[in-house]
């Protein structure tokens, strides 16, 4: 590469910087779009438009996300992700499904997104899970209801956090289904690599996890199992290349364990059928 195609080549990466932050901006101030009450976001604290677009910003900028992308969204609870991304995707090839264990989040994101964004679809899937749908019908068990190879870009946003290592790995091999060939996989999660784990062990972890047993998965409050769960690294990236997903880039260790970094939870972006590890971005 020469000194002219790395100029232009940094010139472009600018550009493409400067729209993203003037697009985020844009939706901040977008009063707008609608915002569930309070008393329905059962997604956590917090801004709910301002985390919506710290991580549209992450799905670019780390996970690689394009306008053009068919995205799927495994978790989606009340729109707080989907929200922004109605405008970044960009029809008719930009398009949305969402889905979620919780019926009124499912509700909700129907009646105020769907109903003005129709390529941005949702659909509530009665799975048990302890923790959000304790009551629900359906084990984790059999395929989504989603098409071999229909996906560009899967996410999961605080979703393994509260799952056992048998529903991990469910997730892990329907991504792998579902997702085209050189497709990505964005999650975030509680990795216990070396360093994690001897912050954890210091007590400089929030949430702070019992290290005892065998692993691959440690919980953090014996009373609620599925409130949060970390995981072996070697584990995760183990079963993640099982079902042939490769991490794409560097796992962006969060500050949950007493790191200082931006994002809280660890965030991991995995390609299917990637043969290596790459420090860049995606073109």
């Amino acid at each position: 590469m020469n000194a002219l195609t790395r100029s232009q080549g940094a010139e472009s990466e600018a550009l493409e910087e400067a729209a993203l932050a003037a697009l985020l901006k844009s939706i901040r101030r977008n009063r707008f779009l609608p915002i569930p009450p309070q008393e329905r976001n059962f997604v956590g604290d917090g801004d709910f438009l301002a985390i919506g677009c710290e991580f549209l910003r992450h799905f670019v900028e780390l996970g690689g996300l394009r306008p053009q992308h068919r995205v799927l969204e495994i978790g989606c609870g009340i729109g707080r992700m989907a929200l922004p991304l109605t405008q970044y995707l960009e029809a008719p090839t930009g398009t949305y499904d969402g889905f979620d264990v919780v019926a009124e989040g499912i509700d909700w994101c129907r009646e105020n997104i769907s109903g003005i964004y129709p390529d941005f679809r949702f659909q509530h899937l009665d799975f048990n899970n302890e923790l959000y749908n304790p009551a629900g019908a359906l084990a984790e068990t059999g395929n989504l209801p989603f098409a071999d190879k229909s996906a560009d870009f899967i996410f999961m946003t605080s979703v393994v956090t509260h799952l056992d290592p048998a529903f991990t790995d469910f997730y892990f091999r329907e991504a792998a289904r579902i997702l085209c060939p050189g497709g990505r996989l964005f999650l975030t999660a509680f990795v216990l690599d070396g360093s994690n784990r001897r912050l954890v062990e210091a007590k400089k972890a929030r949430p702070a996890f019992h290290l005892e047993g065998d692993g691959p998965a440690y919980i953090a409050d014996r009373a609620h199992p599925m409130a949060a769960v970390a995981y072996d690294n070697d584990w995760l990236l183990a079963t993640a290349r099982e079902q042939g997903l490769q991490l794409a880039r560097p796992i962006a260790f969060g500050h949950w364990s007493g790191r200082s970094a931006e994002n809280y939870q660890d965030i991991c972006v995995f390609q299917h059928g990637k043969p290596a590890l790459s420090r860049r971005n995606p073109a």
